[in-house]
């Protein structure tokens, strides 16, 4: 009767260890909504994207991922409420360049992006496009330089706000033109165009998928793109780099999460996002908004983010630009 009963009692302890081995959340996740977070305004290329990659995810995984727009301070504000969101993952982030800009741009930022942040996919790479009023006279770049170099202070361009790499583009064009522009930033760029398409602003260097769609509707002109060479989906579009030696910024879309999430969650999203960004359809829609899928593993984007923190801090301190 003893041996039964310590066989039975041990028998006892081996399933409860494994009912305990086994983490809730790899099993589980997501069993609610998830929110995702993105720094600027509705209609924008950002949104634009998230929005697809959002649906895609929210019918793949059961449960509905919810975009949320936070907009401001160049994307410091969804970041600042992504961090201090408990790291369950049912709270992610929209990341891009502007994330990795802010790291040395933004003096006083109440968290440290790279040590607050965990990387969990990357989704997109793409580029910015020069685009111009329809009023403004120069039809190419060495047109719109020297224009600039005779009216010095009286171009104003448009960004989607403080620190991201439509704004930090423009700054690296300035410093390698000699170029001086005045600055107004927007909330997002889907805001800045009306005062763009009316000559009230005149130039903008958006991202690809919204610069385009202004194009395409007649309502700008592109002028370049800001890749080091001309970008697949609009290769009759010079890149500026053919007239401005060394001038280079190619973006990045991408998902982190709070420090301290579930390695488990972790897994399953990327794995998801890999997955979504095999899926012919999904794939057609990206290049529809100029995005050229980019699957990595954690690491590997994390490794990404941390290159473009490094790299955009050289260009800031060239530039000599900050924000308080």
């Amino acid at each position: 009767m003893l041996r039964i009963l310590r066989n039975g009692f041990f028998g006892l302890t081996v399933l409860l260890g494994l009912f305990s081995a086994t983490p809730p959340a790899s099993a589980a996740y997501p069993d609610r909504p998830v929110h995702w977070l993105i720094g600027f305004a509705a209609g924008g290329p950002v949104d634009i994207v998230a929005r697809i990659m959002a649906q895609w995810l929210s019918d793949r995984l059961g449960q509905q991922f919810i975009v949320e727009n936070r907009t401001g301070s160049g994307g410091n504000i969804a970041a600042a409420a992504a961090i201090n969101s408990p790291a369950d993952g049912y709270t992610l982030l929209f990341v891009a360049p502007n994330n990795a800009i802010s790291t040395s741009l933004y003096k006083k930022l109440p968290f440290d992006f790279l040590r607050d942040t965990t990387p969990v996919a990357s989704i997109m790479q793409l580029t910015n496009m020069l685009v111009v009023s329809n009023a403004f006279p120069a039809k190419t770049v060495q047109e719109f330089v020297d224009y600039c170099k005779a009216n010095p202070g009286k171009i104003s361009f448009a960004s989607s706000g403080n620190g991201t790499s439509v704004h930090m583009s423009a700054e690296l064009f300035k410093v390698l033109t000699k170029c001086d522009m005045v600055h107004v930033p927007y909330r997002g760029s889907a805001i800045a165009f009306p005062d763009i398409i009316s000559n009230k602003v005149q130039l903008i260097f958006d991202n690809l998928p919204s610069a385009m769609e202004q194009v395409k509707g007649g309502n700008v002109r592109a002028l370049g793109v800001t890749s080091p060479q001309r970008w697949p989906s609009v290769p009759d579009v010079p890149a500026i780099a053919e007239t401005v030696p060394g001038f280079e910024s190619v973006g990045f879309y991408g998902i982190s999460a709070p420090k301290g999430t579930p390695p488990e969650v972790i897994e399953i999203l990327n794995k998801a996002v890999g997955e979504a960004l095999k899926d012919p359809k999904l794939v057609a829609r990206l290049a529809e908004t100029g995005g050229i899928p980019k699957p990595m593993t954690p690491a590997e984007f994390g490794k990404l983010v941390t290159d473009e923190t490094e790299k955009w801090r050289k260009v800031v301190e060239f530039a000599g630009v900050s924000v308080d």
